[in-house]
């Protein structure tokens, strides 16, 4: 039987569109832990021919965990060393049990994720928009004598972006060693780019996996969502604000946006350097050892805190299970602060539990999101929520970009993860969780005054809203997970 030229075509692209999407499905079958998920990119491999099975290459398959077994990092590169605990430590930890134990419990769920301990002896100070956290940031780099590391996801060319590299531009006139690693996705919100202007400096400074064709595809869903800075060793800052302008109130700047940010002073702050090393050796194969970049840190408080990474690798459900084993410890009540608010099922139903409990459960968002969709896609949640007795609060401008978990005004995490799908998978985010009831008592302070001045959201106000409005929420809903 002879066959034309174009029956061979059609015959050989159909053999590659099922072998391409059985691939996919025995993939999908044997890695998605979502059996939602799994049927969801089985059945678009099989009835979007070659398009399916493409989205899936591009946005289904972890390959993070993969290059990091490949790059073999966690056998090559030396951990820090942690101060240990003393025995005045561990009867404070004994008292501590004994006055909180659910709190006690979170203590050892969130050690058993991490690999770690709490360590006593930090110094936490909350940081309030970037009208404090960049002249508290500006003046550690100014005083650095040793090194400096910083982790962004976004470093605009802008008035801030301009303040920061003229302080590195003079720290390494001062022979300081400086290290800058910026997401590229996120590098690429101004012109022109900061990483190029930071390497015409002499500075080292590069991209986290770069996405430009053709490794676009393997990269471009999966950012590094963390904002860390380090100066020397023992100086740290982290929490939810970007270097970029909008962050500078007193500056007026176009887009205003308020933020949450941190100083940390003691053991902790190995945590944050431990992070931004395993990032620098993951992008540049270059591992930072020793006493430069992890010296002895002494304590300088009484707070108890530990670093919590995650991402789309190893640390795949930290965050998620950290978020829930804190929602089943509240015994009075919960406070979430949150630009983004998609949580996953599993979160949904630790909210409703803990407010079935009799936890007093409020959730902040912003009236007005920077991205309508993912607001859009909440509002199918949030009647969910408020018919089992959580309350929503919509808050002024300007546009919040705060990230805060606080328990029973004992118990907080701060960092850069968001209620969302994004951040909880398909980011690499850090985030720190501190045990402290004078650090709980000023965030709580600060989250009640901004309620003060917030609208409390109804369930009835959401159902009343017209159908094309309510269906327009419910498609969102469906690409959330990519929001």
């Amino acid at each position: 039987m002879n066959l034309s030229l174009a029956e061979i075509w059609f015959y050989s692209l159909t053999i590659l569109d099922v072998v391409l999407a059985s691939w996919t499905t025995v993939h999908a079958v044997l890695n998605k832990r979502d059996s939602r998920a799994a049927i969801g990119w089985v059945g678009l491999a099989w009835l979007s021919p070659f398009i399916g099975c493409i989205l899936y290459f591009c946005f289904g398959v972890n390959r993070i965990e993969r290059k990091a077994t490949s790059l073999r990092l966690t056998g090559h590169w030396h951990h820090p060393r942690y101060t240990p605990l003393l025995a005045k430590d561990l009867a404070q930890y004994e008292a501590f049990k004994s006055q909180y134990p659910t709190h006690a419990d979170l203590e050892v769920l969130v050690q058993k994720l991490t690999g770690r301990p709490a360590f006593p002896g930090n110094d936490v100070r909350a940081l309030y928009d970037g009208d404090q956290a960049y002249p508290s940031m500006l003046e550690a780099i100014d005083s650095a004598k040793h090194s400096i590391a910083l982790l962004s996801y976004i470093f605009d060319n802008d008035r801030a972006g301009q303040a920061f590299r003229e302080r590195l531009i003079a720290a390494k006139e001062r022979g300081v060693e400086i290290r800058v690693l910026v997401d590229d996705v996120g590098s690429r919100y101004s012109r022109p780019n900061m990483i190029e202007q930071l390497k015409k400096d002499g500075i080292r400074a590069e991209r986290f996996m770069p996405t430009r064709v053709p490794r676009m595809f393997k990269y471009a869903n999966l950012r590094n969502h963390r904002k860390i800075l380090v100066v020397d060793g023992r100086i740290g800052f982290t929490g939810g604000t970007n270097i970029r302008e909008g962050h500078w109130l007193s500056l007026s700047p176009d887009v205003p946006v308020s933020c949450l940010h941190f100083r940390f002073e003691g053991p902790v702050v190995e945590n944050l350097q431990e992070v931004f090393a395993f990032d620098w050796a993951f992008a540049t194969g270059e591992f930072l050892e020793g006493d430069l970049w992890f010296p002895k840190i002494e304590r300088t408080a009484d707070i108890w805190a530990r670093g919590i990474s995650g991402g789309p690798d190893e640390h795949l459900d930290k965050m998620p299970l950290t978020i829930i084993g804190a929602l089943t410890a509240a015994r009075r009540s919960v406070r979430i602060v949150t630009p983004y608010f998609l949580p996953e099922q599993p979160i949904v139903q630790a909210l409703i539990t803990a407010a079935l409990r009799g936890i007093d459960v409020r959730i902040m968002i912003p009236s007005e999101n920077n991205i309508p969709p993912v607001h859009w896609a909440a509002c199918t949640t949030l009647p969910y929520l408020m018919d089992r007795g959580c309350r929503v609060y919509l808050s002024p401008p300007p546009f919040d970009h705060t990230k805060l978990l606080l328990v029973d005004g004992l118990w907080s995490l701060v960092g850069s993860t968001n209620w969302d799908p994004r951040s909880l998978r398909l980011n690499f985010e850090f985030n720190v969780e501190c045990y402290s009831p004078k650090l709980g008592e000023e965030l709580q302070s600060f989250v009640t005054n901004r309620l003060t001045v917030s609208r409390e959201l109804s369930a009835k106000e959401l159902r009343a809203r017209p159908l094309l409005i309510r269906l327009r929420d419910g498609f969102a809903r469906l690409f959330s997970p990519y929001l």
